[in-house]
């Protein structure tokens, strides 16, 4: 029961965090005079990234030994994973489900533009972060570089005019919900103790993890990659479902697009750095259905300039296989 606990408490305390961290980091970004680009593409999507990357991080630095490993390595590769074949699936699904002025759609109402960007970005980083895997000891950190520079590029080819959040309406700061216009010491003070609620959740859940996998004597890989990607990144993805009723297709995909390009490039780096960075039997395939699920919608909006619901929803064969394997292996 304690166990149960840590965990149910360490995640909720990690999506409080999370929510009390985009709300001020977008009061931040009003503040800074920043564009609306910046803080949604940047600062907010950091935000939103922070649950289930705070995950790897502490597994990472608690330094307990195999199990925390498999922990950090589990959250890393199952963010990506999720979302190139369950969430994508999710969304088809929603696609097919509901009617454009009465009509069902044949196609995603898309920018082709934004979904080849974020779909060739991801395809090359996260490519890059399963190669190190394979690459010798000291040229690891290299490619870490590497992915950390490309995603560097991906932001300054997003951030590309806008208004200013300035000109923006935002939800009233949790922190003064009744000033219009807060004090830039309560923005940074809620900052800070969002950072902390998502660093005392992680610690609770990878504790939590750690304690289920000795007691059932489960893999802590096989948990984390399913439990913390579910938990803390596909319930804000379900934004997508609201814009796709919406007709805002391009807004649905790219909700998820660009948190696969953010999950497969800054926290993978971390990982390659700090770890040996060793892939087993099971994280190779689960990167290679994520990068498979991708490689299908890229090639879709490539070559047919289209992405049809049914080719969305065909990727979530790829999570099911990947249970299948789960199981099996």
């Amino acid at each position: 029961m304690v166990t149960v606990l840590y965990l149910i408490g360490g995640l909720a305390l990690i999506l409080f965090g999370a929510e009390l961290f985009t709300n001020s980091i977008e009061w931040l970004g009003k503040k800074l005079r920043l564009s609306e680009g910046a803080v949604g593409s940047v600062l907010a999507a950091v935000g939103t990234a922070l649950p289930e990357s705070m995950i790897p991080i502490i597994a990472f630095l608690s330094d307990t030994g195999d199990a925390s490993e498999e922990i950090g390595i589990g959250a890393i590769l199952g963010a990506p994973f999720m979302l190139a074949t369950l969430a994508l699936a999710i969304t088809g699904i929603a696609a097919l489900v509901y009617k454009v002025g009465g009509k069902k759609r044949e196609y995603m109402l898309i920018d082709s533009s934004v979904m080849k960007r974020d779909l060739s970005f991801f395809l090359i980083v996260y490519s890059l972060a399963i190669l190190a895997a394979f690459l010798p000891r000291g040229i690891k950190p290299v490619v870490a570089i590497g992915i950390i520079i490309v995603y560097l590029f991906y932001v300054k080819r997003t951030l590309k005019g806008g208004n200013t959040m300035e000109e923006a309406e935002l939800k009233p700061l949790y922190f003064a919900k009744r000033e219009a216009n807060p004090s830039s010491l309560l923005v940074v003070i809620q900052v800070a103790a969002s950072l902390g609620g998502i660093i005392i959740g992680a610690h609770l859940f990878v504790d939590g993890i750690n304690h289920i996998a000795d007691i059932f004597n489960i893999s802590p890989f096989v948990l984390s990659i399913f439990i913390a990607p579910v938990a803390t990144e596909l319930p804000e993805k379900f934004n997508s479902i609201i814009w796709v009723k919406q007709g805002k297709d391009t807004l649905a995909l790219g909700n998820i697009t660009g948190a696969m390009v953010f999950q497969s490039s800054i926290i993978p780096a971390f990982g390659i750095v700090f770890t040996p960075w060793i892939l087993s039997e099971l994280a190779v395939i689960s990167a290679l259905f994520a990068l498979a699920g991708a490689g299908i919608v890229y090639l879709s909006v490539t070559m047919r300039k289209v992405i049809q619901p049914t080719t969305l929803v065909f990727n979530g064969i790829f999570y099911l296989a990947f249970i299948a394997a789960a199981i099996t292996i």
